[in-house]
């Protein structure tokens, strides 16, 4: 890989992004798509019914560039929508995702709105619909430890991010239906 890569950890909330981030900031840059946000001015006020904050993503996206060294992971569930090298997609069924929001105290219908939008692939849809051909790395986050998932990140990396092309990527993509 080049000397400056950064790579996006994305996936609906719950899927163990921040946790996965958190390891691999014991070796590599990571930054957070919230941080980056609130530093680039692209966060709204916290919207009263969804208790989230509403940002500007592609604002963001025309705002920051990589300006790191080595590899920078951006933790995000939104991440994939930068300018990245490559894309890291958590995957987590739906089942274990519903009992993962809850036990954050998720509102019922914002965890019925992200168990639905993982069951839907909703990420892959938004990969799909944005045309976005950075190599992919689709991972079970249901059934691998964050150690099994940082591993595997690391010898994706060290592999110059092997990757199909979008369309046969999302073809073959975890299905929970």
């Amino acid at each position: 890989m080049d000397e400056r890569v950064s790579v996006a950890i994305t996936g609906t909330p719950g899927t163990g992004k921040t946790t996965l981030c958190e390891a691999l900031g014991e070796s590599f840059s990571v930054l957070s798509l919230q941080e980056l946000a609130e530093q680039y001015g692209c966060l709204d006020s916290v919207d009263a019914v969804d208790d989230s904050a509403p940002l500007d993503i592609h604002l963001l996206a025309e705002k920051w560039h990589n300006d790191g060294e080595g590899i920078t992971f951006i933790d995000g569930h939104l991440s994939h929508l930068l300018e990245v090298d490559a894309i890291v997609l958590l995957r987590c069924n739906p089942i274990q995702l519903k009992q993962r929001l809850e036990s954050r105290a998720y509102s019922q219908p914002k965890t019925a709105a992200n168990v639905e939008w993982e069951m839907l692939s909703g990420t892959w849809s938004e990969l799909l619909e944005f045309e976005i051909e950075a190599p992919i790395l689709e991972l079970d986050s249901t059934s691998l430890t964050i150690e099994e998932m940082k591993s595997q990140i690391i010898e994706w990396l060290n592999n110059d991010c092997p990757s199909s092309s979008l369309a046969e990527s999302s073809s073959q993509a975890i299905g929970w239906m």
